[in-house]
């Protein structure tokens, strides 16, 4: 991977630097939810099945479409369509509104942990999706992601 590949814009990015985007923080696998009466979208702490709640990974990321074929891929392509349902701490929403990253994401810190350090990722507060019906998700709902 190139230099500083980060600060280049997404449609310059290759395969590998733009999965590398990802800071390993989980809330882009929270589930939403869209009123369709306000457009207002909220996110629940109600988490992806596959989604391991302490590495705040995909247990089965290459085939994740297998489990779960709605799971979106996030693509440059699509960020443009779909960056308001990423959080706003999100280095693939930052980099598409031309902001730079974090300090506590990995490629500046050199840490994959100093997401969860700082505080900014899902590790250790969110419940399985199969652990709770879908009508039961508002209950679940997130005031503060950021």
């Amino acid at each position: 991977m190139r230099a500083r590949f980060w600060e280049l814009p997404l449609s310059e990015l290759d395969p590998k630097e733009w999965e590398a985007l990802c800071d390993g923080c989980g809330k882009c696998c929270l589930n939403k939810l869209e009123f369709e009466d306000t457009d207002e979208l909220a996110f629940t702490r109600v988490a992806c099945r596959l989604l391991d709640g302490q590495t705040c990974r995909c247990a089965h990321y290459e085939t994740r479409h297998q489990y779960v074929p709605e799971c979106v891929s996030l693509t440059p392509a699509k960020i443009a369509a779909i960056s308001y349902w990423l959080p706003a701490t999100c280095a693939y929403r930052l980099r598409h509104e031309k902001k730079p990253l974090f300090d506590w994401h990995y490629l500046i810190s050199g840490d994959r942990d100093s997401v969860h350090r700082a505080g900014v990722s899902v590790r250790g507060w969110t419940v399985s999706e199969a652990a709770v019906p879908e009508e039961d998700w508002e209950d679940h709902i997130i005031e503060d992601l950021s």
